[in-house]
């Protein structure tokens, strides 16, 4: 096996990145013929959005392990919805195994080359680790790992990964979304950005927030949870769940083709907190209408205490940064979940808003802040969108707001949601398994992005005792 190259150049704050650096790969064996899919325990409703278009690359035989209950027939469900849905129906053709034995089961048969799982997270990592012990690839669902004592068995999953010549690769639907896509496009520009400032702990250079609803609306239907989820043991923290999109994103935009250490990564501080469920909040997400036993230890005054909600301020590189993660139960009419993000430049600020005056879609706003007059800035950064960004992403366009703050007008084309995502990572996790090839900063990224959630659950739980 070809080892990773980590050289780097030295460049202005690291942003930069080396032409060199960016296309060196990391070298796995390809998957010859057509790729085989094993969907082990689909516990979550993203296992489903995996399949809901086909793959030409991808057989449409798919093995199914799973123990038998509610979850494993709601993934059923939705690959019959989209087998005879009208328009582009998909035509999966599913072979079932259920059982207490179903990873044995599915280790044991081996009928496919690539694993994936999104589901119960509490044996999520070992279930990784497991199958690339027998040369399976893995498409995993986020997170990989939810609990500091497992991560160290993670970095054995990517170590024996690279002995046996296999990919492991972790869904990161959020780097398709456009906003968050043209953010990083202009935060490299310079004439329109400036250099990434440094900021401090009371004013990081990189903000995100994420806020969520435990009840949603998912394909057109109601979200029915397991009950599992409710229990941070099993789904995890917010910290080291939704976190990991955030923490992704933040080395993604940073650090384009950077290779990063975990000793690039100081966490400052780290704070978790609940939300509160009461018995008929409960029922209305998973049709159960008293708190299952498993659950009684976090249960006060007949509410259950979820510490979904997390904080992780850090620094990356000596960049200050900060992730937010928040759980309401439900969300407002005609609303759904929230993302805001801010990137700070010596020119500009680049920030994602998604709130009510947004209509509750996410927009992305350019603040100028200087040095340049706002004339001199108004002319340059024109000149960049329609430019280098409306060459890549034709009919982008600006709209004035007040003086030195203009919104990034996107076409709708481009805004193809949360859902069409899944599709987008998995096509590109099918580019690397036929290549045989993925960019050095992958996996070494992977590998620090867990780093980061895990010590921030670490520092979390310092505080909270």
């Amino acid at each position: 096996m070809i080892p990773v190259l980590l050289a780097l150049v030295s460049c202005s704050q690291g942003i930069k990145e080396d032409a060199t650096q960016q296309n060196a790969q990391t070298m796995f064996n390809p998957i010859e013929g057509k790729v085989k899919l094993m969907n082990l325990d689909p516990g979550h409703f993203h296992a489903a959005l995996v399949q809901k278009q086909m793959y030409d690359q991808v057989d449409p035989a798919v093995h199914v392990y799973a123990p038998e209950g509610p979850e494993v027939e709601s993934y059923l469900a939705s690959i019959g919805d989209y087998n005879s849905r009208t328009e582009d129906p998909t035509s999966w053709d599913l072979k079932v195994y259920t059982g207490d034995d179903f990873l044995e089961k599915m280790l044991g048969e081996k009928p496919g080359n690539v694993m994936v799982v999104s589901g119960n997270n509490a044996k999520k990592t070992e279930y990784i680790l497991e199958a690339v012990k027998q040369g399976i690839y893995v498409l995993a669902d986020k997170p990989m790992v939810i609990s500091p004592e497992k991560y160290p068995m993670l970095e054995e999953a990517f170590a024996v990964a690279e002995e046996k010549g296999v990919l492991i690769y972790d869904i990161m639907t959020e780097r398709y979304e456009i906003t968050t896509m043209i953010q990083k496009e202009l935060s490299q520009i310079p004439e329109v950005f400036g250099e990434l400032l440094k900021g401090n702990p009371g004013d990081p250079s990189i903000t995100k927030e994420s806020v969520h609803h435990f009840f949603k609306y998912v394909s057109g239907k109601a979200l029915v949870r397991p009950p599992w989820f409710f229990d941070v043991k099993q789904q995890g923290e917010g910290i080291t769940d939704v976190a990991t999109h955030l923490v992704d994103l933040i080395q993604w935009e940073a650090f384009p083709g950077v290779v990063l250490e975990k000793e690039d990564v100081e966490i400052i501080s780290a704070r978790r907190w609940s939300t509160g469920l009461t018995t008929a909040m409960f029922e209305k997400v998973t049709g159960l209408s008293a708190f299952p036993e498993f659950l009684m230890k976090d249960v006060k005054d007949d509410t259950l205490k979820v510490f979904s909600n997390g904080e992780i301020n850090y620094t990356l590189k000596g960049i200050h940064a900060k992730v937010s993660v928040i759980w309401n139960f439900e969300a407002p009419e005609g609303t759904g979940d929230t993302h805001y993000s801010i990137m700070k430049g010596s020119r500009c600020n680049l920030v994602i808003r998604q709130g009510a005056e947004e209509g509750y879609r996410p927009m992305l706003y350019i603040e100028h802040t200087g040095p340049q007059n706002p004339e001199s800035y108004a002319t340059s950064l024109k000149e960049a969108v329609n430019g280098k960004l409306a060459e890549k992403y034709p009919g982008v366009q600006l709209k004035q707001l007040e003086k030195g703050n203009w919104l990034l007008e996107i076409p709708e084309e481009y805004k193809v949601g949360h859902e069409a995502h899944f599709g987008q990572v998995t096509g590109k996790f099918l580019e690397f398994v036929k290549s045989g090839s993925i960019p050095a900063w992958e996996i070494p990224n992977m590998i620090v992005k867990y780093h980061t959630t895990t010590e921030g659950m670490k520092k979390a739980m310092e505080t909270s005792q």
